[in-house]
C-alpha cells in the first residue's frame, strides 16, 4: 500500500506582491532630494536659511525632472554652486564695504589724491562720510555758500591791509554771519584782542585756510566722491573671490552638460 503526499498548492493562500522596479515618480524623488539629500546636509551653513535652499533646489528640480539618483545628485550639485555663487558676492560686498569704510576715515589721503594738482586740498578737518551723502543740488549751494564765504573774507582782510578809520568794524562787517560768531568765541575765550590786528590775524590763521578748502572741495567734490569709491574698491582684495567665482562657474558649466548628456543618454535608450 503506497501512500501518496499532497503537494499541491493551495491556490487561495495570498501571493506576496511583486517588487516593482519601474522608476520612482518624479514627486517622489523631487520629495527624498530634500528629504535625503547628502549635499544640503552641507551645504547650507547654521546661520543661512535652509527654506531657501530648499526652494532653489526644488526649482532645479522642476526645471531638470531627474529620474533616479544619478541625476538628482547632479542637480544637488547644481544648487549647491549657485548657492556658494550667493556667498561670493556676500563675501564681495562686505570687502568693499570694509574697504569703503576705512577710505572714509582717510580724508587726508583721499581728498588730496582726488585733485593732485591742486594746491591747499588738504582734507583736514574733513569728514567724507558728510561729502558722499550730498546731494547735486547740496553740492551746487555748497559750492555758492564756499565762494561767497571766500569772496568776504579777502575784501575783509583787504580792509584790514589798508588800515584807516573803523577798519575793525568795516572789515568785521563784510565777514558773513557764520564768520563773526567764529570771531566772537575766539574773542570770548581771549584767544585774540578784539582789534584789527587781532582779526587780521584770526583771519590768516584760521578763516582764509579754511574757506579755500571749503572752496576746493566743494569744487571738486565729484573727484573726491570717486576717489573715495575707487580706494575702497580695493580690487586686489577680490583676486581670490574672482578665481573662486570662476572655478564655481566651471563646475556649474561641467555638472551641467554631465546631466544634460546623460538626460539625452537615457533619451535614446527609451527610444
Amino acid at each position: 500500500m503506497h501512500s501518496t503526499t499532497n503537494t499541491s498548492i493551495d491556490s487561495t493562500a495570498p501571493l506576496l506582491p511583486a517588487a516593482d522596479k519601474s522608476p520612482q515618480p518624479y514627486e517622489v524623488v523631487r520629495f527624498n532630494a530634500l528629504k535625503h539629500g547628502i549635499l544640503s546636509r552641507y551645504t547650507v551653513l547654521s546661520h543661512e536659511n535652509h527654506a531657501d535652499y530648499e526652494s532653489l533646489v526644488n526649482s532645479l528640480m522642476d526645471e531638470h525632472l531627474p529620474a533616479g539618483a544619478t541625476e538628482q545628485h547632479l542637480i544637488e550639485e547644481l544648487a549647491s554652486v549657485i548657492w556658494r555663487k550667493r556667498r561670493v558676492l556676500q563675501a564681495e560686498g562686505a570687502t568693499i564695504n570694509k574697504g569703503l569704510k576705512e577710505s572714509a576715515r582717510s580724508a587726508k589721503t583721499v581728498i588730496p589724491a582726488a585733485a593732485p594738482f591742486e594746491m591747499g586740498l588738504s582734507g583736514e578737518g574733513t569728514d567724507i562720510r558728510d561729502l558722499m551723502d550730498l546731494k547735486p543740488e547740496e553740492v551746487t549751494d555748497s559750492h555758492r555758500t564756499a565762494r561767497h564765504d571766500l569772496e568776504a573774507t579777502n575784501k575783509a582782510a583787504a580792509i584790514l591791509s589798508k588800515g584807516g578809520d573803523r577798519a575793525y568794524d568795516r572789515a568785521l562787517r563784510t565777514l558773513t554771519p557764520d564768520t563773526r560768531e567764529w570771531w566772537q568765541s575766539y574773542v570770548d575765550e581771549e584767544e585774540y584782542p578784539a582789534d584789527a590786528t587781532g582779526l587780521a590775524t584770526f583771519i590768516s590763521e584760521h578763516v582764509t585756510p579754511f574757506v579755500y578748502q571749503q572752496e576746493k572741495e566743494s569744487r571738486h567734490h565729484g573727484a573726491i566722491v570717486n576717489q573715495a569709491l575707487g580706494e575702497g574698491l580695493q580690487a586686489y582684495k577680490l583676486e581670490k573671490l574672482s578665481r573662486y567665482e570662476t572655478h564655481l562657474d566651471r563646475k556649474f558649466e561641467r555638472t551641467l552638460a554631465m546631466l544634460i548628456k546623460l538626460k539625452d543618454l537615457r533619451s535614446t535608450r527609451a527610444a
